[in-house]
């Protein structure tokens, strides 16, 4: 379940670490629970064993990172005629439509209605406000569909390209669900953390056992990160993340509920209503999911270390220059030594006066040192 695709944005005001989406949803407490001991390998064991691909339930998401009062309000209507979430499918993506998409993926509170069959069906429901947001996958078709706009972008899927695309969409859909979030974290912090078992709970009305991980290296924005595990399925269904001396959680992803019945077969299908504008997207062939943005002038991104101290690098480019010159981009980075910073209670990304762009879970001064 790794996921190879690196939005350029996301990627740095995220770094492995967090890209987690955003959610308040604590280990409830209620009656003891008292599950068969494991140990933090038996755990790892039965979150690897899992086979459960098929669910639907509520997802809530939020996150405490310390962003300014107002920068939700801030951030709305910034993103342009780019379907959110979408910037790294859609060519003609601005740096613009990569900041506002990143700084709203790290704010807010937001709900999802998730629905999954097996590996190629997806659905997710993020109601807003004023507004709401679906993404559909079957494995042939892709629809994004936003109320604001009242515009549906539909993206044709090749039978060669099933298994990019479904990965493509699950960075779409901000990492829609606990487990995908879990099973990045896993992927990226393997070797850098040392494992334990915590507290037996309950998520969604299911029993679990809490797996807590810890970075090795020392000096890391991030403290640690609780991953709550069915204990039947192995299915995860809730991820925190603590930062370094901060009470609250900084983030939190889990499930208010879920059913582990298969999802109906037409809620992966999505027809355009009456009055709705679609917009065919031709899928992107030339992009390798890993490497450079040319559409924003990206070049490909360098990363030192591993894990939970990895700082990501991103070359000097030509679309850094539109994104310093929005308005949004100054009021949410603040001037230091040799360029600008933006700064979080899990993250710090360095904007070098020369165009680079570095980034990672860790101080200012580390990636300063980086840079020099």
């Amino acid at each position: 379940m790794s996921r190879k695709s690196l939005k350029w944005l996301p990627a740095l005001v995220v770094p492995a670490v967090i890209a987690v989406g955003v959610v308040s949803v604590p280990l409830q407490a209620g009656a003891a629970v008292d599950l068969p001991d494991k140990s933090a390998n038996e755990v790892l064991q039965l979150v690897a064993n899992s086979t459960e691909d098929s669910f639907s339930g509520t997802v809530s998401k939020t996150a405490n990172l310390g962003l300014p009062a107002g920068l939700s309000t801030a951030l709305s209507g910034t993103s342009g005629s780019v379907p959110r979430g979408t910037e790294s499918m859609k060519g003609g993506a601005t740096a613009g439509d990569a900041l506002a998409s990143g700084l709203e993926f790290l704010s807010g509170t937001h709900e999802a209605r998730v629905f999954v069959s097996g590996p190629r069906n997806l659905r997710v429901q993020v109601k807003d406000q004023l507004a709401e947001r679906k993404a559909v996958s079957n494995g042939t078709d892709a629809w994004f569909y936003d109320s604001e706009t009242n515009v549906a972008t539909h993206v044709a899927i090749p039978a060669e390209a099933t298994s990019e695309v479904s990965e493509e969409l699950q960075d779409a859909t901000e990492l829609a669900t606990p487990a995908q979030v879990a099973d990045r974290i896993l992927d990226k912090l393997g070797d850098s953390t040392d494992f334990a078992v915590g507290t037996d709970a309950r998520v969604a009305g299911r029993t679990v056992y809490e797996l807590v991980l810890t970075p090795k290296a020392t000096g890391t924005l991030a403290e640690s990160v609780s991953i709550a595990v069915d204990s039947e399925t192995g299915l995860p269904l809730q991820v925190s993340v603590a930062a370094a001396g901060q009470a609250d959680p900084a983030i939190e992803v889990g499930f208010t509920s879920i059913d582990f019945s298969e999802p109906a077969a037409d809620l992966f299908t999505f027809t355009p209503g009456d009055g709705v504008t679609v917009e065919e997207l031709p899928l992107p062939t030339e992009r390798p999911l890993d490497a450079a943005h040319p559409d924003l002038g990206i070049g490909e991104p360098v990363v030192t270390g591993a894990g939970w101290d990895a700082i990501v690098e991103v070359p000097a480019a030509s679309a850094l220059g539109e994104l310093s010159a929005n308005p949004l981009f100054e009021q949410v980075t603040t001037d230091v030594d040799g360029g600008r910073a933006f700064s979080t209670a899990l993250v710090t990304v360095y904007f070098a006066d020369d165009g680079r762009v570095l980034a990672g879970s860790v101080p200012l001064d580390r990636l300063q040192a980086a840079a020099n």
